[in-house]
């Protein structure tokens, strides 16, 4: 039996092993791992954070990063929720083999993706699938603080059985005013009714979940797709990047300003359409989108939503590039194929149209 934590508890070192003391199934291919050391001490942590455990694989020992997904301020305990990726040893083999009484080393914790010290912003959490893990520790942490916070939480996965930490979340939920929670999911689980949210996160679906997202800090954590797609929803709303924080796992020694090599239209950067089947060339800025610079030419293009849903305005792109931010109107065949959605693509560079 390992002791409970005392006020003169020591905190924890990674010079001290890892007792799994409890396995708690959560989803499909997903499990959380309950550690303890055998000395009792305590935990000190920041929300976000990781851990990086040593797991005696057959072939050899590995060390694997995972997020902690408990609070740090119940400091007794803490835990890894860990997902099966395809095609991955480490993970297969904690679903499989890792049992309560096992015991692991540790390093940590680490890492610069966390809340502040005081954590008293109005905060949007946006995650997908297992990165809904420091999205939990940090809202767990909010919640625990016995305080109101004002947390918009949006959580994607492809079914509704996917969800990790559903019952967790909306049991918080509503508990607290502050915590508006929101599911958005790809497909339906048999014979389950589902209201909530169908699709790919876009620009219309996050201004109907969350209409004050330029006033709040963003977190976001997921499959590095997802971010990209996340970080461009944001960038076309003009949203203050200085205030977007996605998680990456690594150890930084001195905190850096998190930078992103995605690609932004400026409006000081010049550019130019080709319409090749008018015969009209025009130039433009990079933040001017193909619609807006064919009707100030007097060429005549369909239309409709102008916010990348509809598709009306689906034209064939022959040469150049455009920076397009759409909403679900065009699919990946047709972008493939060289199509665009006028209404929400802007040129870089030379682009020329069929129209």
């Amino acid at each position: 039996m390992i002791p409970m934590p005392r006020r003169d508890s020591p905190t924890w070192s990674e010079s001290e092993p890892l007792t799994c003391v409890m396995v708690i199934p959560e989803a499909p291919e997903v499990k959380t791992f309950s550690f303890r050391p055998a000395s009792g001490a305590t935990f000190h942590f920041k929300a976000g954070q990781f851990l990086t455990l040593e797991l005696p694989l057959p072939e050899g020992p590995v060390w694997r990063t995972y997020t902690i997904s408990s609070s740090p301020i119940t400091n007794a305990y803490v835990t890894v929720t860990v997902k099966a990726q395809p095609g991955s040893v480490a993970g297969r083999w904690m679903l499989d083999h890792l049992q309560p009484g096992m015991v692991l080393n540790a390093r940590g914790p680490g890492g610069e993706f966390h809340l502040p010290p005081e954590p008293d912003a109005k905060y949007l959490f946006i995650s997908a699938g297992s990165g809904v893990t420091p999205m939990m520790s940090m809202t767990t942490t909010l919640f625990e603080r016995g305080e109101q916070p004002d947390i918009c939480f949006i959580q994607c996965a492809n079914r509704p059985v996917d969800l990790i930490f559903r019952k967790k979340l909306e049991y918080m939920a509503s508990r607290l005013a502050g915590l508006a929670l929101h599911f958005v999911v790809m497909g339906n689980d048999p014979y389950e009714v589902w209201t909530g949210y169908r699709g790919t996160l876009n620009q219309l679906m996050l201004g109907i979940i969350c209409g004050d997202y330029l006033e709040r800090e963003v977190y976001c954590c997921g499959p590095e797709g997802f971010m990209a797609n996340v970080r461009e929803i944001l960038n076309s709303l003009h949203f203050d990047m200085t205030r977007y924080h996605q998680e990456s796992f690594g150890a930084v020694p001195v905190p850096q300003p998190e930078s992103f090599d995605d690609r932004v239209p400026d409006e000081a950067v010049q550019a130019s359409v080709i319409f090749a089947l008018s015969g009209v060339t025009r130039v433009c800025t990079e933040t001017d989108t193909v619609l807006q610079v064919a009707k100030g030419a007097a060429i005549r293009m369909p239309s409709g939503c102008n916010f990348g849903l509809c598709g009306t305005c689906k034209v064939k792109k022959t040469a150049g590039e455009v920076h397009m931010v759409h909403n679900g109107g065009i699919s990946d065949d047709d972008i493939a194929a060289g199509y665009i959605l006028s209404c929400c693509s802007r040129p870089i560079g030379t682009v020329t149209i069929e129209a």
